[in-house]
């Protein structure tokens, strides 16, 4: 019989693997709750409607990579390929959009495009929402909480890029003016610029070709027509910051999704190569009146896990671990037990147990393989004098028999 493979840009994550996730997820919530930012949960699955309506129907995400298929009572719906989306439905249904919140999710997202390194068909993303916050602080807040994850996660090499993309009136009065200037030059637009001429003509400033980079540089350009406040907070933003972080104000950075407005942002490093941003947000205040709630300010990031994590110089805490061994099966409920009676005074110390029928030489062997300090040995002879062997699996030093309850003493002092 064949073996079935997993799905393409669909990568299983190993015990392994996971040894480098789990330090980066645990330090950025530690670093969300320092900001008393709480936590919400929704569906990997959303009506398709949800994201035609906040993404936008002219962006590459509905058109192309979007994971849509009928139910079935052939309804549309979506794995999600974004989560800001789903938490402002989850706040408009449940009619918490005249509140103010400071909301953070983690979870897998889905994507359908050609898989590369630092992008996948699913991909884990984390992301922070500021719910109902005029412009202003909430801004300021959360690049502070962005430079803050770069030091906390001893990113290096990293540069933020921000730019203010200004009010409806005048992306509107912009984009008029782009397109404007773009019409004798569409000979030297490539398919999917000329597309974006037509439905998204600010997308076009994200050109990844150099010769039209080279010719926006004689465009208009948008900070000409946003307001005097609004280039104030950039400069603002930049002059506060920028001691400790590299902070610029990059005119063409539009972000990818078509519900921005206001304050756009992105870290990118140049240790990940092409595909080098990790992070990025900005403000949509219409996004909630959009999905059928009340207007509600709000501004948000969001963080791709494979691309930070590849990047980050933090690692796990050295694990503590303790092989726990019996010499014969018969004695196995005594030492579950006495396992058990471990694990509460000690919680914090990884206790692996045997589960093998393995002699006793073929289980020490293994054991001494592990990242463990010490092993518990139980036989015969130790039910009897109701003790337990500790040898230690690191020390050249002779090994000792504990009572019960020198064994819980020493143990909960590892």
């Amino acid at each position: 019989m064949t073996k079935i493979n997993s799905l393409r840009g669909m990568p299983d994550l190993y015990p392994e693997d996971l040894i480098s996730w789990h330090p980066v997820e645990n330090k950025l919530v530690e670093i969300f709750n320092s900001f008393s930012i709480e936590e919400i949960r929704t569906p990997l699955l959303e009506h398709t409607d949800l994201f035609k309506r906040s993404v936008g129907d002219t962006s590459d995400i509905v058109n192309k990579e979007i994971y849509s298929f009928n139910d079935r009572n052939e309804k549309s719906i979506s794995l999600r390929p974004e989560g800001t989306a789903g938490v402002i439905r989850s706040i408009v249904e449940k009619k918490l959009d005249q509140q103010q919140l400071k909301l953070w999710y983690m979870g897998p997202m889905f994507r359908y495009e050609r898989p590369q390194k630092g992008r996948y068909r699913q991909f884990y993303q984390a992301g922070v929402e500021f719910l109902g916050f005029p412009e202003g602080s909430s801004d300021f807040e959360l690049i502070s909480l962005v430079c803050l994850i770069i030091e906390g996660l001893k990113i290096k090499n990293s540069i933020i890029k921000i730019n203010h993309l200004g009010d409806k009136e005048s992306k509107k009065a912009f984009s008029k003016e782009l397109v404007k200037f773009l019409e004798p030059h569409k000979k030297i637009l490539d398919e999917k610029d000329l597309e974006r001429l037509n439905s998204n003509p600010l997308r076009i400033l994200d050109s990844k070709d150099t010769n039209v980079q080279n010719l926006l540089k004689e465009g208009p350009s948008l900070t000409d027509f946003i307001s005097d406040s609004a280039n104030l907070m950039l400069n603002q933003i930049k002059s506060s910051f920028s001691k400790y972080w590299d902070i610029e104000i990059d005119t063409n950075l539009v972000r990818g999704l078509d519900y921005y407005n206001g304050l756009v942002f992105e870290a990118i490093s140049d240790d990940l190569g092409a595909q080098d941003a990790f992070l990025g947000g900005g403000r949509y205040d219409n996004l909630s009146s959009t999905l059928g709630g009340k207007e509600m300010p709000s501004i948000g990031l969001a963080i791709g896990l494979e691309r930070i994590i590849s990047i980050s110089s933090i690692t796990s805490s050295k694990e503590k671990k303790i092989a726990f061994i019996t010499s014969t099966s018969n004695i196995a409920p005594l030492a579950f037990k006495i396992a058990n009676q471990l694990r509460i005074v000690n919680p914090n110390v990884s206790l692996d147990m045997d589960l093998t029928e393995s002699s006793l030489k073929a289980k020490l062997r293994r054991a001494n393989k592990t990242s463990a300090s010490h092993a518990f040995i139980i036989g015969d002879e130790e039910v009897e004098s109701e003790s337990v062997i500790v040898k230690s699996l690191r020390e050249d030093i002779e090994q000792v028999n504990m009572n019960y309850e020198d064994l819980n003493k020493f143990y909960k002092e590892i």
